[in-house]
């Protein structure tokens, strides 16, 4: 840890998405985001959830067939197209030029999101039949995805370094 700065970051590969900035007027700390990285790491989690999409699919279609890899594939798209909707809705255009606009951006982000996870799954549900499992199971594989990348990005529990399962002595 450098003096007069703070990390929060448990990852040191993730450690690029936020800065540290030091206010020496007031001697506290800011934690800032780039969001020009944060939209290329919402970017690859989207990424992320389609290579998911792409393996549960043939694994349902090694396993049950077409029909069921078809389900997943609809499953997972279904979770991945929001996703990206969220991805550039939340971060795109001039969405952190202020704090107001980005959070407006963002929960634009989030609920263009949701309503097209609702709006998916009945188009899918009424035009198709679809083997549920399948179809369920990506879903929920790709959404894990998200928090797997949300994880990551937060605190160690406690507050301590954590190294492999082991506490760092100091």
């Amino acid at each position: 840890m450098h003096q007069g700065r703070v990390s929060i970051m448990r990852r040191p590969f993730l450690a690029q998405y936020k800065r540290t900035v030091e206010l020496r007027s007031t001697g506290f700390n800011l934690v800032a985001i780039d969001v020009a990285l944060a939209r290329r790491l919402a970017l690859s989690v989207v990424l992320g959830q389609a290579a998911v999409t792409v393996v549960c699919a043939l694994a349902s279609w090694l396993i049950a067939g077409p029909h069921a890899a078809l389900s997943a594939a609809m499953g997972g798209g279904i979770s991945t197209a929001a996703s990206l909707v969220m991805a550039l809705l939340g971060f795109g255009g001039k969405s952190a030029a202020d704090g107001q606009r980005a959070m407006r951006a963002f929960l634009i982000g989030e609920s263009a999101k949701i309503a097209l996870v609702i709006v998916l799954f009945v188009v899918v549900l009424k035009s198709m039949k679809v083997v549920p499992l399948a179809m369920l199971g990506t879903y929920v594989a790709t959404f894990c995805v998200f928090w797997i990348a949300l994880a990551n990005l937060l605190p160690p529990l406690g507050g301590k370094n954590v190294a492999r399962g082991r506490a760092k002595n100091s």
